[in-house]
């Protein structure tokens, strides 16, 4: 990790309540911009990796060259990297994070097409017994997005358990889901679960004690499994979603808020993401395309 344990501004504000976080009032746009990169500096639990530069998207190939160039401008702020599939180069994602000492949680992306599927599952196996998976997750967000049925769902990760039986396997979706979905949850060594508030429409100043409420019903659902938040952020731009304004500003507090948090209350935690990813405007809206710490030219945006 790049942080030394150099004195904190962090240490010097004491105004922090648990379930709000920072009362940023009393903090120019200097001292944030300098809180921000004094909380990444400290480094984190988790973060999302961005494969795809301007121009590429889902499909493309993306090469060792380009993750290893990622991994390595990420690497000191990080101990875990969350990879979303395991063909078309994302398996290069756990391979050189491994090979860098990072820790893997590896995903397979499941959705309509079943040819694809099985190369997902397949190369999760070949992923998990070459050792570069740490926990797998078998799916991202199939039931919300109502892709696969809970049957077809419960046969992968079945599949993956008697496969990797020595690996922690899980299911990514939003904390909800584990509530309503109860055999996917009770087959989950550890549960995987996406909180945004941003997407609920929360304002600012109420997103951490929204999100630790997201985090408390999974939990509940959980009944003492880990559970781990794999992804939670804000969008730095875009239009706003009833009380959730994207803005640099709410970027920052957003991350300090939630990075502060989750090292208080020692709650494992994915940041999504590292960088921005251009192709998300269509998939997502306008806000698609501004998740990232860093630009989509790889600069640290504060």
């Amino acid at each position: 990790m790049s942080y030394r344990g150099e004195h904190s501004l962090l240490q010097d504000y004491k105004h922090f309540s648990e379930d709000v976080g920072l009362d940023f009032s009393e903090l120019t746009s200097e001292d944030l911009k300098k809180l921000w990169r004094e909380t990444l500096n400290k480094g984190m639990h988790g973060l999302c990796f961005s494969m795809y530069e301007d121009g590429q998207g889902p499909g493309d190939i993306i090469t060792s060259k380009q993750v290893e160039r990622r991994i390595q401008i990420i690497k000191p702020y990080t101990k875990w990297v969350r990879s979303f599939s395991c063909i078309e180069g994302n398996e290069n994602v756990p391979r050189i994070a491994h090979r860098h000492g990072m820790k893997t949680l590896v995903g397979a992306w499941l959705g309509h097409d079943l040819e694809l599927n099985e190369k997902e599952i397949e190369n999760l196996i070949m992923l998990a017994k070459e050792g570069c998976v740490d926990i797998a997750a078998v799916g991202n967000e199939v039931m919300y997005r109502g892709d696969l049925t809970e049957d077809q769902l419960i046969d992968y990760m079945k599949r993956v358990k008697e496969a990797i039986p020595h690996i922690p396997i899980g299911y990514v979706d939003a904390y909800y889901e584990f509530s309503h979905r109860p055999r996917i949850t009770e087959l989950c060594d550890v549960i995987l679960s996406n909180c945004y508030p941003y997407w609920e429409g929360c304002p600012i100043e109420y997103s951490l004690n929204h999100m630790q409420q997201m985090y408390g019903q999974a939990f509940d659902a959980g009944r003492g499994k880990r559970v781990i938040i794999t992804e939670t952020g804000w969008p730095s731009q875009g239009e706003p979603l009833k009380g959730a304004h994207p803005s640099e500003e709410n970027a920052m507090r957003y991350f300090i808020n939630s990075q502060a948090w989750s090292a208080q209350a020692n709650i494992e935690m994915f940041y999504f993401s590292s960088f921005d990813e251009s192709w998300k405007v269509g998939a997502e809206g306008d806000v698609g395309a501004y998740w990232g710490l860093w630009d989509k030219n790889e600069q640290l945006k504060f």
